[in-house]
């Protein structure tokens, strides 16, 4: 069995378009005639240009990894093209339904009908995913609490329209770059005191491509892609904390081979409230009261973030009791429950008093002091002043 194409390059069968055309780059400088000294370098370069040459032409490649290394070359000989195969084309073009099969499912099938089936079943390569982009998205914790659909811009890249993501017009002339003669790398040999060194770098002229066009697409100047703007919408679940993130498959950038798009990746941030507290699902709440009704106790109502509740201060509070409300909380992520509220009691103190608060204040002083009896109702007057 001779060598296959893969290891000819020395790439997995899962490698990308890109990987092989880098893979080819490199062996063909280390092996060109031309620059090596290996007394094989000739026939291995021929090789190497073989190898590329199926690999990076997708029904070529397909064809290859469907039938294996020894079936393929064996139906070359026997005069198949993959360029010729899908269009009815090669030794059995032209064979409409009543031929080999019908259907025309290209040089795969054709090799299959001829040579039977069984190849290595290598899988065509998987195209590499576009890179993940990352985006904020600030809400309040309203939103937070209820859950809501937002609605929001990011700039990201997308495929020019114009050139279609080649970087030139489809029209362009195309030739070989003289500088690298299409391998895409340029080597320098230089004579030192320590003897000869090479150095391989990426072509200059070409930038790797190996390819030099007579027009750059003027949208893109080159680079295939244009950054524009996309308005999407994403549903904001009830419960999320700040900083988590939400993740939107297919919405990140390109694929620079023809895989799929890249995710993009939401940072969620939640602005600080004005009335409460966030610690994860519980709320923290302070509730200013009254001296009188740090005494004498009260009903009062407390807000949340659904509706107000009522809520029982006891009599003799002390400022700085905490109260917890069970269930008042935020919505766990995923579950049917809610964290708690807890209340802290502020107990404040009048910056002025009138005539009669002062009055009843001075009798509650006094009648605690001297441990006299008040009469029936004091402290209810007491309490009303407030």
């Amino acid at each position: 069995m001779s060598e296959d194409f893969y290891d000819v390059l020395g790439v997995s069968p899962d490698a990308s378009a890109e990987e092989i055309k880098q893979a080819y780059r490199e062996k063909a400088t280390e092996y060109h005639p031309d620059v090596s000294d290996d007394p094989d370098a000739e026939e291995k370069f021929k090789k190497i240009q073989k190898a590329k040459q199926v690999l990076t032409d997708e029904e070529k490649r397909e064809a290859y990894d469907r039938m294996g290394h020894d079936r393929y070359e064996q139906a070359e000989k026997h005069g198949f093209d993959a360029g010729d195969a899908g269009q009815g084309g090669g030794p059995f073009g032209g064979m409409g339904g009543g031929g080999m099969g019908g259907g025309g499912g290209g040089l795969g099938d054709i090799f299959e009908q001829v040579f039977g089936g069984g190849g290595r079943g290598r899988g065509r390569s998987r195209p590499r995913k576009g890179r993940d982009l990352r985006t904020e998205l600030h809400i309040d914790l309203e939103e937070a609490y209820d859950g809501a659909e937002k609605q929001f811009t990011v700039e990201r890249p997308e495929e020019c329209a114009t050139c279609n993501g080649m970087g030139h017009p489809p029209e362009a002339d195309s030739r070989t770059c003289p500088e690298c003669q299409g391998r895409g790398q340029v080597t320098q040999v230089q004579q030192t005191p320590l003897g000869r060194v090479q150095q391989t770098t990426t072509c200059p002229r070409c930038e790797g491509e190996g390819t030099l066009y007579s027009e750059t697409c003027s949208d893109c100047r080159g680079e295939g892609y244009v950054r524009e703007e996309a308005t999407l919408s994403i549903e904001v679940p009830a419960g999320i904390d700040d900083g988590q993130t939400l993740r939107m498959e297919g919405e990140g950038a390109p694929s620079p081979d023809g895989g799929p798009h890249g995710d993009l990746l939401i940072d969620v941030s939640i602005a600080d409230h004005d009335e409460f507290d966030r610690e994860g699902a519980d709320l923290y709440y302070r509730l200013p009261i009254s001296f009188p009704q740090a005494v004498f106790g009260d009903t009062v109502e407390v807000p949340t973030l659904d509706s107000a509740v009522e809520f029982e201060i006891p009599d003799g509070t002390q400022s700085g009791e905490r109260f917890r409300l069970e269930g008042k909380g935020m919505p766990r992520l995923q579950r049917r429950s809610h964290g708690d509220l807890y209340v802290t009691v502020q107990v404040v103190t009048p910056e002025s008093l009138n005539a009669e608060q002062r009055e009843a204040l001075e009798a509650f002083a006094e009648a605690g002091g001297e441990e006299i009896e008040v009469s029936e109702g004091f402290f209810d007057r007491l309490k009303s002043t407030f």
